[in-house]
This record gives C-alpha cells, sequence and structure tokens, in this order.
C-alpha cells in the first residue's frame, strides 16, 4: 500500500496545485454569486465527487492517454467549457427573476439539489487543470514494487480531493456571504446574479481557448 511519507508528499504537491484558483474554482464563485450559499456547498461536493474520475482514469490507465494524445484532451476540455458557458448564459438569462426571498425560500423552491451536485460533477470530471496535474504527477508517486498500482493511485487521489472539498467549501462560503450582503436589495442581488453568470461565460470561453501547456 501506500506509504504515509509518499501519501504527504503528494499532498504537499496537491496542495500547490490546488491553491491557485482553476476552472473549477471559478466556477464555484459564480454559481456562490448567482445561486447562493446552498448551491455553492453542493457544487463543492459534486466538483469532489468528478474530480476521483480523473483519478480513476489515470489508475487504470487512460490517464496516459489523454495526456499524450492533444486532440483527446480538447475535446475534454471543449466539452468542459460548453458546458460552463452554458451554465453562465442560464444564470445571465435570469438574474432578474432573482429576489432577496429567494435566499430565504424552502430548498426545493430553488435550485434542484441534485442538478447543483451533478453540475459540479461535470465540470470536476472535465477540468483539464486536474486532469492533465492526475495523469502527468499521480504515476511518479506510486512504489511499483509494492503492487497493487491502481490501488494505490485511488488513495494518493483522496488527498487533493480532501484538500479540494476544504478549500472549495471557504471559497464558496466567501462568495455566497458577498452575495448575502448585495442581497440587501433586489437590484443589488440581480446584479451579482448577472455578474456570476458573467464569470462563468468568461470561464468558459478562456477554458476552450486556452493552449495546451508544453
Amino acid at each position: 500500500m501506500v506509504s504515509t511519507e509518499r501519501f504527504l508528499a503528494f499532498a504537499a504537491i496537491s496542495l500547490l496545485m490546488i491553491v491557485m484558483p482553476g476552472p473549477s474554482v471559478l466556477f464555484l464563485i459564480g454559481r456562490a454569486l448567482a445561486h447562493g450559499r446552498r448551491t455553492a456547498l453542493l457544487t463543492a461536493l459534486g466538483n469532489v465527487v468528478g474530480s476521483f474520475v480523473p483519478v480513476m482514469a489515470v489508475a487504470w490507465g487512460l490517464g496516459a492517454l489523454v495526456e499524450e494524445s492533444a486532440a483527446v484532451l480538447t475535446g475534454v476540455k471543449l466539452v468542459g467549457a460548453a458546458y460552463l458557458a452554458y451554465l453562465g448564459v442560464q444564470a445571465f438569462r435570469h438574474r432578474k427573476k432573482m429576489r432577496i426571498a429567494d435566499i430565504a425560500a424552502p430548498a426545493g423552491e430553488r435550485r434542484g439539489d441534485l442538478r447543483a451536485v451533478l453540475d459540479g460533477s461535470f465540470v470536476g470530471a472535465t477540468n483539464p487543470k486536474a486532469i492533465v496535474f492526475f495523469a502527468a504527477v499521480l504515476p511518479q508517486f506510486v512504489d511499483h514494487s509494492a503492487g497493487h498500482v491502481a490501488l494505490q493511485m485511488m488513495v494518493l487521489g483522496l488527498a487533493p480531493l480532501t484538500i479540494g472539498l476544504i478549500t472549495d467549501t471557504l471559497w464558496g462560503l466567501g462568495a455566497s456571504a458577498a452575495r448575502s450582503w448585495f442581497a440587501r436589495s433586489d437590484s443589488r442581488l440581480s446584479m451579482v446574479g448577472g455578474a456570476g453568470g458573467l464569470a462563468m461565460i468568461g470561464l468558459g470561453v478562456t477554458v476552450a481557448a486556452t493552449g495546451r501547456a508544453e
């Protein structure tokens, strides 16, 4: 199995990667501004679930294909970028429907909890930053002499996912707190919802336009 030293070393490297805001963090902030704290926290949870997909892909040998094939990586990136932009457009279109009362409404009257988790999962699973990181870095911390390589990778993958859940939760709470301040006025809340939508659209365009790192 994975030694404590290897696990902690990979956790440290993961922390350095996670503290640099990427698509998932910016998406989470956009959702917090557009829909509030509950949706942000559920999105963070979904993002962690989705982020385990690249870990499993690398563990079972698909990561090397994604890392080495520009076509595969580009395809995953464009799908994720398009979905980000779509969600941003939807948030911007419905910005004027946001009201102070929405914050106090029952959960069932707001954006569906399952939908929020699924949205976060999709973004986490198609995040190019996570895919390349896991494909390039994760295999380096595996002890091949210990066997069970795939299992080792999945165990190691728990480190960045745990760190990500903590940091994403903090980002979501901070952004939703700012949204609550704006919610003292319906016009402010509408403005913030629109800004969150525009942020997601911009993020989608940025992800699509970003070239592959060499």
